[in-house]
């Protein structure tokens, strides 16, 4: 019997891919209004190599690329792209149309709900806040608090035991097969992949549902109460 819901956030609450591709342009467009010695194209190439190798956690990325295109760190320049990149992302901020109804559902029916994330814990609270969701989460549980991440088998063992439920009691719900899909499998839960975002159409053949709108998640889970 189902009795709680484990949500991924980025790609499956809202549209991470997107807003974080529109922020991250328009910062490198002040960055270079700024002085930053680059074309907008071959800077979006750095910088894109950058969050490829140390990760979107990091914290460095416009500092980086700007010691790798001018040589030399500039405050101003980098201060400029920050400033940018999150006026850009929190005007785009939204959770999908239907993920405030779904929660809103799943709360009435009495289950419990929680968020386990990779990131920066006060990062992913602050998108949940902004987003305006965090009151429908029992816990939200963040690699940086475990000290591992996505795909290890333990993170996804330590949300369970944050949210005091067993493997069998639980479906978790993300947007990658690969580090969402196959450790909650593996652990025992239910998944369901929401197809969206940058990896939904990597194919996979470990989810026990795939659904394209987080409107269908209610469904399926009442079927599983």
């Amino acid at each position: 019997m189902i009795k709680g819901v484990l949500f991924d956030l980025d790609d499956t609450l809202y549209n991470s891919s997107s807003f974080a591709s529109r922020a991250r342009k328009e910062a490198l467009r002040a960055m270079i209004d700024a002085g930053l010695k680059s074309t907008e194209e071959d800077a979006l190439k750095i910088l894109n190599k950058i969050i490829e190798q140390k990760g979107s956690n990091y914290g460095g990325h416009f500092n980086d690329l700007v010691k790798a295109v001018n040589g030399t760190y500039d405050p101003k320049i980098i201060t400029m792209g920050i400033i940018t990149y999150h006026n850009v992302k929190f005007a785009l901020l939204r959770p999908y149309s239907d993920t405030m109804n779904t929660l809103m559902d799943l709360r009435s029916i009495g289950l419990s709900l929680g968020i386990l994330t990779d990131g920066i814990t006060i990062k992913q609270w602050e998108k949940l806040i902004r987003l305006g969701i965090h009151p429908f989460f029992d816990e939200v549980i963040t690699s940086e608090e475990y000290g591992l991440g996505k795909p290890n088998i333990e993170f996804f063992n330590y949300g369970l035991k944050k949210i005091n439920l067993k493997p069998e009691e639980v479906v978790y719900v993300g947007d990658r097969a690969d580090k969402d899909m196959v450790p909650a499998k593996n652990v025992g839960m239910t998944t369901v992949r929401i197809l969206q975002g940058k990896y939904s159409e990597i194919p996979d053949d470990i989810s026990d549902y795939s659904i394209k709108n987080i409107s269908e998640l209610s469904k399926i889970i009442k079927t599983l109460i």
